[in-house]
């Protein structure tokens, strides 16, 4: 089988977990025999390929106002240009066909189509070519990828969302299958009448985590190092997790690892203020942090597609309070691995992290069953033959071309 994948990037450019997971997929799927090309766009114009670990990629100019993977955030103007460009990109949709002609694949997996607009969907369509579709995020729900608005997710798409996107639910009817990374953005999707008649699976990502941080037990009356690790965003819940560890009267540490947008990082010090328990570290290797910290935070305000960070931080041994919002709560399971808190009640975050303060033994139950409770997310070759089992069923029974 000659697989393509599309999506907006590819290694070395990495704008999130989607890079990651996607990488090792396709390095799996070449390991086990098959043929794999890359199409993923790059600051520039036309189109060119390069190998990347052995992998064939093509890198596509992006055809639109602005490059949108940077830190510098455009005007308003500028952004509903270059969304109303990207509610259907016939430019991009001919790299698509340029790319099909020149490789011939017999199945295409998708993956964000930033970028690349659904015009990709119709390109792979019109080559008669089985497609699965694989969800990263809400990007085909709405433009800014999020479904998140003053402060809070959104249920409904809205009127502006729908116009720019009712089109990707009538054609999302017609693809081979739909993958979601978590059966919480797969049903996101499915309430919204998106994928209706077609093949549907979820398979979690999986990662290579080694244990950068052992097993550490906590003593009665020892400070507790908190951690957060990620972009530096409102929708992150970055200022929630600042006001409420300055308000849980601990003794310990609050450590901030990441970059954002220099307005973001800014406010977010500005929050902070003369607290000295609160360390802005900057950009820091996850291996190099984790050893730092005892307990990681992932207080994300959006549905999260799954939260991969979460998987990293309990396979390094770590508790994790964590939003009860998308697909976190699959990996974080309240009361066996870590805590469950609600951004409605802000109040439960900084309870959550004065209980694993005071409460040692509880603390050192968490703990101890955080590597073991994310084996599933270990497993690489787990997800290669997921993805490998939904490709061959596409291709041997798609009777849509």
């Amino acid at each position: 089988m000659k697989i393509l994948y599309i999506n907006a990037l590819y290694s070395p450019y990495i704008a999130g977990g989607a890079e990651i997971s996607l990488k090792l997929i396709v390095e799996g799927m070449q390991a086990k025999g098959h043929e794999v090309v890359v199409l993923s766009m790059a600051p520039g114009e036309g189109l060119r390929k390069e190998q990347v670990d052995e992998v064939q990629v093509y890198r596509a100019g992006l055809k639109n106002r602005y490059w949108p993977f940077s830190n510098e955030r455009p005007g308003k103007f500028s952004r509903l240009a270059w969304h109303l460009r990207d509610w259907y990109n016939p430019a991009m949709g001919a790299y698509v066909k340029e790319v099909i002609r020149l490789e011939q694949p017999s199945a295409v997996s998708c993956h964000n189509l930033v970028g690349w607009s659904i015009a990709a969907w119709d390109a792979i369509r019109e080559a008669g070519i089985p497609v699965v579709q694989v969800l990263h995020d809400m990007y085909l729900l709405s433009p800014d990828s999020t479904m998140f608005k003053n402060g809070k997710p959104r249920n409904s798409q809205g009127l502006i969302n729908w116009l720019l996107r009712y089109r990707h639910r009538q054609q999302s009817a017609k693809l081979g299958a739909v993958v979601g990374i978590s059966h919480s953005i797969l049903q996101r999707f499915v309430a919204h009448r998106y994928f209706q008649g077609i093949r549907q699976y979820v398979i979690h990502n999986a990662r290579r985590i080694p244990e950068a941080r052992a097993l550490r037990l906590r003593a009665e009356g020892q400070p507790l190092a908190v951690g957060y690790i990620g972009t530096l965003s409102g929708v992150k819940g970055v200022e929630w997790l600042i006001e409420q560890f300055k308000g849980s009267g601990i003794d310990g540490q609050l450590h901030i690892a990441g970059r954002g947008k220099s307005e973001d990082e800014q406010h977010f010090r500005e929050l902070a203020g003369d607290d000295t328990r609160i360390i802005f570290r900057g950009y820091v290797d996850p291996a190099q942090f984790y050893p730092d910290i005892d307990v990681l935070v992932v207080p994300s305000l959006w549905e999260e597609p799954l939260g991969m960070v979460a998987v990293e931080g309990l396979a390094n041994h770590l508790p994790v309070i964590a939003s009860n919002r998308g697909g976190l709560r699959e990996s974080v399971e309240d009361g066996r691995n870590g805590i469950l808190c609600d951004p409605d009640v802000p109040e439960s975050l900084g309870r959550a992290i004065a209980a694993l303060w005071r409460d040692v033994a509880h603390y050192n139950r968490l703990a101890g069953e955080a590597r073991p409770s994310v084996r599933e997310y270990l497993d690489i070759t787990r997800m290669v033959n997921e993805y490998e089992q939904v490709l061959q069923t596409i291709t041997a029974n798609d009777t849509t071309y």
